[in-house]
């Protein structure tokens, strides 16, 4: 039987919009205290006074995730305000579609850091934790670009096949600590992501793509399986 989040602890990265902030949103109806951490404060009080509106507990913490210093300071304090952390959700991200001889340098190198060093960042972080109490659940949400190259999107998806294979060692490495690792690959949702950097508002609007929150229910399905199982990869799509 799936358990019970109830009194759990979590790290979203990527909060103040998208599927990372309907996970705060999910996670918290299901009993879990969150620390949320992305780069935009007034966003985040945002959300934490929805989450407080509805009798759940938020906490956060403002930087970039792709920094080391986000990172240790994002575990402090959910080490501080809760005791620990049994959840990381390494959600933060970008995209850029475009061809590769219009990608440049700079752009590769901030698509990195937001999609694969900012995973990296945060899973150094937490993983001792995880290891000294045996037990926790690191989740990654890659894309299905991580799954299957696209024209247009090579950059991109060189990210997030990186955050599978990342996610995959992992998986080997920490499951005999009880640790369990997950790798996401959602297909296209209906937010802000990468509008303006290849996705139109109005196409995305009128599109059969997911809204974030049906991504954020099967994150929280990952979260309660049972002790002895484990989702080392899913896919979840629209049924356009």
């Amino acid at each position: 039987m799936r358990k019970s989040l109830d009194g759990k602890r979590a790290i979203v990265t990527g909060a103040s919009s998208g599927v990372g902030w309907a996970t705060v949103k999910a996670l918290t109806a299901e009993g879990v205290s969150v620390m949320a951490t992305a780069r935009r404060k007034d966003r985040l009080q945002a959300l934490q006074l929805e989450v407080a509106k509805a009798a759940g507990r938020c906490a956060y913490f403002a930087g970039d995730a792709s920094e080391p210093e986000t990172a240790a300071a994002v575990m402090a304090a959910a080490v501080e305000q809760f005791g620990g952390v049994d959840i990381l959700i390494n959600n933060a991200g970008q995209g850029n579609y475009k061809s590769l001889v219009d990608t440049s340098i700079e752009e590769y190198d901030e698509l990195m850091g937001s999609n694969m060093r900012s995973s990296f960042l945060f899973t150094r972080a937490v993983a001792p934790h995880f290891i000294a109490q045996r037990s926790g659940v690191l989740l990654f949400v890659s894309s299905v670009a991580g799954l299957a190259g696209a024209a247009n999107e090579s950059v991109y998806s060189a990210s997030k096949f990186a955050q599978i294979g990342f996610a995959q060692s992992l998986d080997h490495e920490l499951r005999s600590y009880g640790v369990k690792v997950s790798a996401l690959c959602p297909g296209g949702m209906k937010t802000e992501f990468a509008v303006g950097r290849g996705r139109a508002a109005e196409s995305v609007e009128t599109s059969h793509m997911m809204d974030a929150a049906e991504v954020a229910d099967t994150i929280v399905f990952a979260c309660m399986q049972p002790p002895n199982i484990r989702l080392p990869l899913m896919t979840v799509r629209h049924m356009g």
